[in-house]
C-alpha cells in the first residue's frame, strides 16, 4: 500500500475512530481530539516504517491507546456497580447510539471498550481481544457486564448536562454569532489575533490571520447558512443551519477561543459531520 492508499483508507475509516474515540472519552469534541492524535501517530509509525496486517485493527489499537492516556491525564473513568444477574444479550445498534457520551463514560475502560466495538462497530470478540490487549475471555465478560450495565443506566433518570457560561463567554460568543448573521466578516477579521489558528475539522489547517481571511470569504459567498448562539457540550458554540433542509437540527457547530478580546482559536466542524452523532447541544438564541 502507497502513502496516498494509506492516507485514504485513513479518511474513510475516520468517522468510525471517531464513533469509538468520542465514546471513549465521553465527548465528541474530545473525541475529534484523540482522533487527531491517533491519526498523527499511525502517520509517524507508518513513516518509520511500521508493518501493518490489518490496518483497521492496527489503527482501533492506536486509538483505544489515545483514549487511555487522555482519560488517565484527565483521571475522568467512574466505575458502575454492577449485579451478577442482569440479562447480557447482544444491543442493537439504534439502542446503543441513542446513550448518550457521558452515559458511555460511566462504564469501566474494557466495558466501554468491548461494547463500542461490538455493539456499534461489528467488531468480533477476538478483535476486542486485539485490540484491547487482553483475553477473549476477558473480552466477553467486559462485553456482558457493559450491555448490563448500559441497561441499568437507561433505567436511571436523565442527568442533563446544563451549559455553564460565564458573563463574559455569553458576550463574545453572542457577538460572533451577531457578526455573522449580519454578514460583517471585516469586523470579525479585526478580532483576530496575528497566530489566530483555524482548524477545519477534517480538512485543512491554518494559522495566521492573513490566511484565514479566505475562510470567512467563503461563509459570505454561501446563502444557506443561518446562525444561532448555542452551546455544544457546555462549550460556548455558533450552531450553524442548512436553511435549505430540516432545521431541527444545525448542520455543524463552530467553536471559538479567545483571549482577552482577540480570537485565537477557531474550530469549524463542517466538513466532520460524524461529530453530531448523539452530541449533547442546545441552542441558546
Amino acid at each position: 500500500m502507497n502513502t496516498d492508499e494509506f492516507e485514504d483508507r485513513l479518511k474513510a475509516l475516520r468517522p468510525r475512530l471517531h464513533r469509538y474515540c468520542a465514546r471513549m472519552t465521553g465527548s465528541a469534541v474530545n473525541g475529534e481530539d484523540v482522533l487527531q492524535d491517533t491519526l498523527v501517530k499511525a502517520l509517524h509509525a507508518r513513516a518509520d516504517g511500521a508493518g501493518v496486517d490489518n490496518l483497521e485493527g492496527w489503527l482501533f489499537r492506536i486509538a483505544h491507546n489515545a483514549s487511555r492516556d487522555f482519560l488517565r491525564a484527565r483521571s475522568r473513568s467512574t466505575i458502575v456497580p454492577l449485579t451478577e444477574d442482569v440479562e447480557a444479550a447482544p444491543m442493537a445498534e439504534a439502542d446503543i447510539v441513542a446513550f448518550s457520551f457521558q452515559t458511555f463514560l460511566r462504564l469501566p475502560e474494557l466495558q466501554r471498550c468491548a461494547v463500542i466495538l461490538k455493539d456499534v462497530l461489528g467488531h468480533s470478540v477476538e478483535e476486542i481481544a486485539g485490540i484491547a490487549e487482553c483475553s477473549p475471555a476477558a473480552a466477553k465478560s467486559a462485553l456482558q457486564r457493559g450491555r448490563a450495565a448500559l441497561r441499568q443506566l437507561a433505567q436511571a433518570p436523565e442527568d442533563t448536562r446544563l451549559p455553564l457560561m460565564s458573563d463574559s463567554d455569553r458576550q463574545k460568543i453572542t457577538a460572533y454569532v451577531d457578526l455573522f448573521r449580519s454578514g460583517d466578516f471585516d469586523a470579525i477579521r479585526a478580532m483576530l489575533a496575528d497566530d489566530v489558528k483555524l482548524d477545519l475539522v477534517n480538512r485543512l489547517q491554518w494559522e495566521g490571520r492573513d490566511k484565514i481571511g479566505l475562510y470567512f470569504t467563503r461563509y459570505a459567498e454561501e446563502t444557506k447558512w443561518r446562525f444561532a448562539l448555542g452551546a455544544v457540550e457546555g462549550l460556548p458554540a455558533m450552531l450553524v443551519f442548512d436553511s435549505t433542509g430540516p432545521m431541527e437540527r444545525p448542520a455543524h457547530f463552530i467553536l471559538v477561543g479567545w483571549s482577552e478580546s482577540r480570537i485565537i482559536e477557531i474550530r469549524d466542524f463542517l466538513f466532520a459531520p460524524y461529530v453530531l452523532e448523539a452530541i449533547d447541544w442546545v441552542r441558546l438564541g
